[in-house]
């Protein structure tokens, strides 16, 4: 599995050049954007909409109206900054706060109250594609499962836990005991669409068919994959048109959904030393063994494997502006922890809503180090109640 670790370069560097190859045959000159600021993402779109896709891989050079900066690169990567920003803005209503936490966002049921969020869902696609086509990185977030939309692949239930945490504790209750008698569901779900509740088949006539115990685990996949994929379909489906327009699918495909994530946001800069001071404890002292092995592990780590350890431990590779103390949880600020757990023959695991690791009392460094590695490159796959 370090493999996938050691291979993110590797992979970048053949996804560049594959780009570069197709970006010869663009026969188009550069595309000049004239923008003001306070409506970058209106002008931006209507600028751009008529475009081909073949056309947006061409050079975009950008005028910011009444600043005649000339564009050597920096106006562009201001554009690109300031329209990130934009992309999430809550008057459009495109996109959601995942689970509460300001950091990662999904795509929201009810855009539609914008009459023209499917058109405004494909330009994001095109300008997501655009930037990985150009090497820009851009401040833009998202969950787990939209990272796995992206690629084409189905979402889990664990994917749920950073998206919808108190609905994933329901669902993981129901996994964990058995709901005979005890629970009255059917194959559907509730909708509320601006104040009307609807009622959606999760599987074919599913409101006529009770959830059972034996088949609870079907319901817990169709129900995060109604959460997290078929509510927003349209909306996946819009963006998608966008992205590959300009990145095809078989050159994303090269990535998983948490290098992706590291592709479209940039390997972040982070500070050990800040992590560990902003740090709390269960169980365990700062001077615990294990406490010590850890943080010697992890400041061996290079760049991109403490990426992958801040995705696995906080869903995200987002690092606070103000650093680690600005951490959030579901409930509001919330420091990185470590609790101590049992069972040296189990991997360390993590509780995203919380920024919660939970880390079995090794017996070595060099377990430590192994298990460390192997959960923070495998990630939650497979059922991922841990």
């Amino acid at each position: 599995h370090m493999a996938t670790c050691l291979d993110f370069d590797n992979k970048r560097a053949y996804f560049r050049s594959q780009l570069r190859s197709r970006r010869m045959e663009s026969r188009y000159e550069t595309i000049r954007l004239h923008v003001r600021r306070n409506e970058i993402f209106m002008d931006s779109y209507h600028q751009l909409r008529m475009r081909t896709g073949e056309e947006m891989r061409a050079k975009i050079q950008v005028q910011f109206q009444g600043e005649e900066g000339i564009d050597a690169g920096g106006v562009g990567k201001e554009w690109y900054s300031a329209l990130a920003k934009e992309i999430f803005n809550p008057n459009y209503a495109l996109f959601v706060q995942a689970g509460g936490k300001a950091c990662t966002y999904h795509p929201n049921p009810m855009s539609y109250v914008n009459r023209d969020h499917l058109q405004f869902f494909q330009f994001i696609g095109r300008v997501i594609g655009k930037a990985i086509h150009d090497g820009q990185n851009l401040e833009a977030w998202f969950t787990r499962g939209f990272y796995k939309h992206m690629l084409g692949r189905k979402v889990i239930p664990a994917d749920l836990e950073a998206f919808d945490p108190e609905y994933f504790s329901n669902l993981k209750w129901m996994l964990d005991h058995d709901i005979t008698d005890i629970i009255e569901l059917f194959f559907c779900a509730e909708s509320d669409e601006l104040g009307q509740m609807r009622i959606v088949d999760i599987k074919p006539n599913g409101r006529k068919l009770p959830v059972t115990n034996d088949n609870k685990h079907e319901y817990i996949q169709l129900m995060s994959e109604h959460k997290m994929t078929n509510s927003v379909r349209p909306q996946i489906d819009a963006f998608l048109k966008g992205l590959h327009e300009i990145v095809p699918p078989e050159l994303l495909s090269l990535f998983d959904n948490n290098e992706l994530e590291l592709l479209i946001s940039g390997l972040p800069d982070i500070d050990i030393e800040d992590l560990k001071n902003n740090t709390e404890y269960h169980n365990y002292m700062p001077q615990s063994e294990q406490v010590q092995w850890f943080w010697k592990v992890l400041s061996e780590f290079s760049q991109e494997q403490r990426a992958w350890f801040l995705q696995f431990a906080t869903g995200t590779s987002r690092v606070p502006v103000e650093g680690f103390k600005g951490l959030v949880g579901m409930r509001g600020p919330q420091k990185f922890s470590i609790h101590k757990a049992f069972g040296a023959d189990r991997l360390p695991s993590a509780h995203t809503c919380f920024n919660q690791l939970d880390l079995p009392d090794y017996p070595s460094e060099e377990v430590l180090r192994e298990k460390l590695v192997q959960a923070v490159s495998e990630g939650h796959e497979g059922f991922g109640f841990a």
